[in-house]
């Protein structure tokens, strides 16, 4: 073995089987001639292996390449000499197993979906994303580990920072809702290939809580992860629990289910007992000797085998049923404690870089659930409404929920798509009087029809229209039932394989990874620039240049800013006008509400001042007098708002102005070839600084659409403090009057404080777009024109492998974008449906 190899093995992270290739005598020679077969018995890991065989295969390239070229050059020699040369390339076997996908997970789902590869899955050569991910994540960790035996310099620390912050942290969140029994938890068994996960059947449970559904990326096992609510928050619970119900329990109610609701908590928690015992004494930790945790304050961690073990154990704490399995009785249940459970699945292609999310209707009462449901619903890119089919568009609670979301998931968070998933869409009645061609065109016929239906019902929906276009809303007809089986139905009817199919999309990180090598691919590319020797003139002349683009295009971008704070401010005083004027007639129709009695709106109201302006009775929509208060204010700015903001991917905020802002590196390249590497690094500096922009202006305008709504609910809460503590005689006018005069005396300042909130953050939003885009380029013009350092190691092989992955991953993406673009363009609305 000569020291080719050695330094080769060490270079690819491979030094562990530096021994094996000693022993059997590779040398440089006999390394371009290895064969799979020899290969495999060399590195025995499949991972090392294939890592192996794509290191070999791009270093023959570059030896094939070098000798091609002097072969040339002595066959055009010869040929002038009268000579004639035949130049025979290199024909070593390196195969085609570096190709196949790589199950990062060791082992792929059961179930999988149309797939539908992208091009360059399909391309000759090529390797798939995880694969190029993998491999440049190895080439980074070697480069950071020899850059921290450097001395640390200032270009050595900020290459270290850059290396670190390479990352890929793509999540996709599909929120899940829908009413009892509509199959939303056999929709998702179906949907990811686990018939038996979520427990399902009994049309009486419900789920309680929040169950996320996500890929075990530790180990091949079934896991839930069930985080509680403190002890604190569920002792203020029980009072409330405890005391509302008993104080008034002479009064007459009317369609008021607090009562049962209060009996099936502590009943599930406590069984009968909790009636006979004092509140304090229902915090003793006998009643939690099952879940320490939750006195603890830790997550609760099960472990299962299968799916159906696990779906089993998680029911107590997830669903208001005594029932699991074969009928076996729950004694203990403890989903009133639970805020979240996390149920993990191994091996599962459609949750890679997805969560799917099944949650209750609206907010809770409990503030941190609220909090976490209020936060995952606005961070959701998807939601799926879950409906049965027979009364798919006429039933209330669907359009309700998304009505009540609507604004949490449109201006307020990130979702873009809108899925209206009908279910059960294979029950026929009076099937048996019909052939099985018969049913399953009875079948398909409903179901079109149903679609139809379900758009013209979207279409009056101008509330939630107000924040989601028609392009944003898709329907479903889907059987679950008939997906497992097949009986009248075929695969695609069922529509489950086009969920996946979407599932896949979503999981489909081209894009990410096209991040994280491009990143990669700088950062080397200014380590060999760094390395290099130029004329300081040259330098100093592009650093001007580049410091004058970055000037003029920090102007453009400021001005759309600008023109949109401009803008608001315009909108927000109109509403701030409208809302003094119409708020106490607002506010009338919530606290005098027609068709319901003083007695049993006595404690609905005590309700909504208890929990700060906010009640969801059992049944019926949501009360939100702070909603109600800050709707003129939300209504003037939506249709602006959502242009401005927009959610969809393809269309960036401010009218693009980020993402179209550019140094121009490109144009400088051919003219200063010298600091061609240093100009490489800045563009994919660019790219990166605008996609996390981008991604701060995200999360950042969800904040300040909320501003609005938050600024009054805090303005009203001493009057709800004050409401809540009447108790006796005259209770309800006095919670009324209370709230009343309070929203008579604050009207003239509340709403221009909520306007001049939202101002204040749309102001510090354009502040920090700006410092930011200037600090990070600025910072990296310094580092990458202005430092040399000669010292640091020659990394030009890994450049040379990163640059081949870039190109590779680069082109990928212009033919993706390229045919979507023709497709799109193509496409009318009836296609889309």
């Amino acid at each position: 073995m000569d020291e080719f190899v050695r330094n080769r093995l060490t270079e690819w992270g491979l030094s562990e089987w530096i021994p094996r290739f000693e022993d059997e005598g590779v040398d440089k020679e006999s390394l371009f001639c290895l064969r799979d077969c020899v290969i495999d018995k060399l590195i025995t890991k499949v991972g090392p292996a294939e890592k192996f065989r794509m290191r070999l295969k791009l270093l023959m390239e570059e030896h094939n390449t070098t000798n091609q070229e002097t072969a040339d050059v002595s066959a055009h020699d010869h040929e002038e000499a009268g000579d004639c040369i035949q130049v025979i390339p290199s024909t070593s076997d390196t195969s085609d197993k570096g190709k196949r996908k790589l199950d990062p997970q060791g082992e792929s789902s059961k179930w999988k979906s149309p797939a539908r590869k992208r091009p360059h899955d399909a391309m000759p050569g090529s390797f798939t994303d995880e694969f190029i991910l993998s491999d440049v994540k190895t080439i980074m960790t070697y480069v950071e580990n020899k850059l921290c035996n450097e001395d640390n310099t200032k270009l050595n620390a900020f290459l270290k920072t850059k290396i670190s912050d390479l990352k890929i942290d793509k999540r996709e969140l599909v929120g899940v809702f829908g009413k009892t029994g509509a199959g939303k938890s056999s929709l998702i068994n179906a949907v990811i290939g686990e018939k038996n996960l979520l427990p399902s059947g009994s049309v009486s449970a419900c789920t309680t809580v929040m169950i996320k559904v996500e890929a075990n990326m530790h180990n091949p096992k079934y896991e839930a992860e069930i985080e509680f609510i403190t002890k604190e928050e569920w002792r203020e619970e029980l009072w409330y629990l405890y005391h509302t119900p008993r104080e008034n329990a002479c009064q007459e109610k009317e369609n008021d289910d607090d009562d049962h609701d209060t009996d099936e908590k502590l009943s599930a928690l406590y069984g009968e007992e909790w009636r006979d015992v004092s509140l304090e004494n229902l915090m003793d930790s006998k009643y939690f000797r099952d879940i320490k945790e939750f006195l603890d304050s830790k997550k609760k961690i099960l472990t299962c085998e299968s799916a159906e073990e696990l779906s089993e154990k998680i029911v107590k704490y997830t669903r208001s049923d005594s029932k699991v399995g074969d009928g076996k009785k729950v004694t203990r249940q403890y989903w009133p404690l639970v805020k979240c459970v996390t149920v993990r699945v191994p091996n599962n292609d459609f949750l890679q870089h997805v969560t799917l999310v099944d949650l209750p209707g609206s907010g809770d009462r409990n503030k941190s659930r609220d909090k976490m449901w209020k936060g995952i619903v606005g961070s959701c890119s998807t939601v799926w409404i879950v409906t049965d089919i027979n009364r798919a568009a006429a039933e209330k609670e669907p359009w309700e929920i998304l009505e009540n979301a609507s604004s949490i998931m449109g201006n307020g968070g990130e979702c873009q798509h809108i899925h209206f998933i009908c279910t059960k869409s294979d029950l026929i009645e009076d099937w048996c009087d019909h052939s099985a061609d018969a049913v399953t065109a009875l079948i398909i016929n409903r179901n079109s029809e149903a679609k139809e239906t379900v758009i013209r019902e979207f279409r009056k929906q101008s509330q939630i229209k107000k924040h989601f276009s028609e392009d944003c809303f898709t329907v479903f007809t889907v059987s679950s039932k008939e997906f497992l089986k097949g009986k009248y139905l075929t695969s695609e009817d069922t529509e489950i394989p086009q969920l996946q199919e979407f599932l896949q999309d979503l999981n489909d990180c081209h894009s990410e990874t096209l991040n994280y090598v491009s990143g990669a691919y700088g950062i080397l590319s200014l380590i060999q620039g760094a390395r290099c020797r130029e004329e300081a003139g040259i330098k100093t002349d592009v650093c001007a240049k580049l410091e004058a683009t970055m000037k003029h295009e920090l102007d453009r971008v400021r001005k759309p800013m600008e023109e949109a704070y401009e803008a608001f401010e315009k909108c927000l005083v109109e509403g701030v006008e409208k809302s003094k004027r119409s708020c106490e007639g607002n506010l009338k129709s919530i606290l005098h509400p027609k068709n319901k009695s003083n007695a049993a709106f006595h404690r609905t109201l005590r309700c909504i001042v208890e929990k700060k302006g906010t009640h969801k009775p059992k049944k019926g929509k949501q009360i939100n007098i702070n909603m109600k208060l800050s709707s003129r204010l939300t209504n003037s700015i939506d249709e602006n708002f959502r242009r401005t903001f927009p959610n969809v991917a393809k269309c960036g905020p401010f009218n693009g102005v980020i993402t179209t802002f550019s140094l121009d590196t490109q144009k400088l390249i051919p003219k200063y070839k010298d600091v061609e590497l240093q100009l490489i690094f800045l563009q994919t500096e660019e790219e990166k600084i605008k996609t996390r922009v981008n991604k701060i202006i995200q999360e950042s305008k969800k904040t300040i659409y909320n501003s609005l709504t938050e600024t009054i609910e805090k303005e009203m809460q001493d009057c709800y403090k004050k409401a809540a503590k009447f108790t006796g005689q005259d209770t309800l006018k006095n919670m009324r009057d209370t709230i009343e005069k309070h929203v008579h005396d604050s009207k003239d300042t509340m709403f221009d404080m909520a306007k001049n909130e939202m101002l204040r953050q749309l102001d510090e939003l354009k502040t920090f777009i700006l410092e930011e885009l200037e600090r990070t380029l600025k910072g990296s013009i310094e580092l990458s024109l202005k430092t040399d350092d000669h010292s640091i190691p020659d990394f030009s092989l890994e450049l040379g492998m990163v640059k081949r992955y870039y190109d590779e991953l680069k082109s990928c993406m212009d033919e993706e974008m390229s045919s979507v673009s023709s497709c799109t363009e193509s496409m009318t609305w009836e296609q889309v449906f």
